[in-house]
């Protein structure tokens, strides 16, 4: 991205939200917020990344979010805590939070197969013919879809031929896979008989506050991303991908 990655560090603009004085970490030790920062500001300067959010949350509680940085290096606009950004593969994460209230509510059965959800075979869906000659379709569940083992490869587009195939037996061992998340998309979209955009919204979204998060583009996201523009053409997402379409920002819970 040329000069828009190179980062000025006696220029960084920061913005705190929330500032514990210690923050928690997995093995029970505190770090300070000084040492947060200076980790941070290291791998940012090392990495040559103009801007980075954080938020570390303890007990589900968020006791430290903060920008560095700059969403416009050239301006010198600041990075926000409320800035969106592409959310990429974050999205995973969130469907399958959604998912997993689909589950607690009975709609959805993590070891049942998917292929009894749907209201005709998976090849005969256009996007799944290539798997009209490997019965192993059958035995993917929606577990195995969740936990990366269902014997899709990360993307199709990926392949010499661009075609989809189950690469090992399902549920045999992990393989990342944004393809077998779309496929849970269909499964949970013809359960509910809802579009995922919806789902998230009603299930996920609102019930947080997040306010300025969506699964496919909405025209006040413009602004945001107009340094963008400079670099290369925005890609505006206008249909929801469970396997990496949402623009995910930080979010502020009422």
């Amino acid at each position: 991205m040329g000069l828009l990655t190179r980062l000025a560090l006696p220029l960084l603009a920061v913005v705190v939200v929330v500032q514990a004085q210690t923050i928690g970490r997995l093995d029970g030790t505190k770090n300070s917020a000084a040492e947060v920062d200076a980790t941070i500001m290291r791998l940012m300067k090392a990495a040559e990344v103009p801007g980075v959010v954080i938020a570390i949350i303890n007990r589900g509680q968020v006791v430290y979010e903060k920008a560095y940085g700059f969403r416009d290096t050239e301006r010198k606009l600041p990075l926000t805590t409320d800035t969106v950004m592409s959310g990429a593969s974050l999205t995973k994460a969130a469907f399958a939070y959604m998912v997993m209230q689909l589950v607690q509510a009975g709609q959805l059965d993590l070891n049942r197969p998917i292929f009894e959800y749907l209201p005709k075979p998976l090849p005969e869906y256009q996007q799944y013919v290539d798997l009209k000659d490997d019965p192993r379709y059958k035995q993917i569940t929606a577990r195995m879809l969740l936990d990366h083992t269902s014997g899709f490869p990360n993307w199709r587009a990926f392949e010499d031929d661009h075609k989809l195939r189950i690469q090992f037996e399902p549920g045999s061992r992990f393989v990342y896979s944004g393809e077998g998340m779309d496929l849970l998309q269909l499964v949970v979209e013809t359960i509910t008989k809802k579009n995922l955009q919806a789902l998230m919204q009603e299930r996920v979204f609102g019930p947080l506050g997040m306010t300025r998060t969506s699964t496919v583009w909405r025209t006040e996201f413009d602004t945001d991303y107009e340094w963008l523009r400079r670099v290369r053409p925005l890609h505006r997402a206008a249909e929801v991908d469970a396997g990496g379409s949402g623009r995910l920002s930080a979010y502020h819970c009422a």
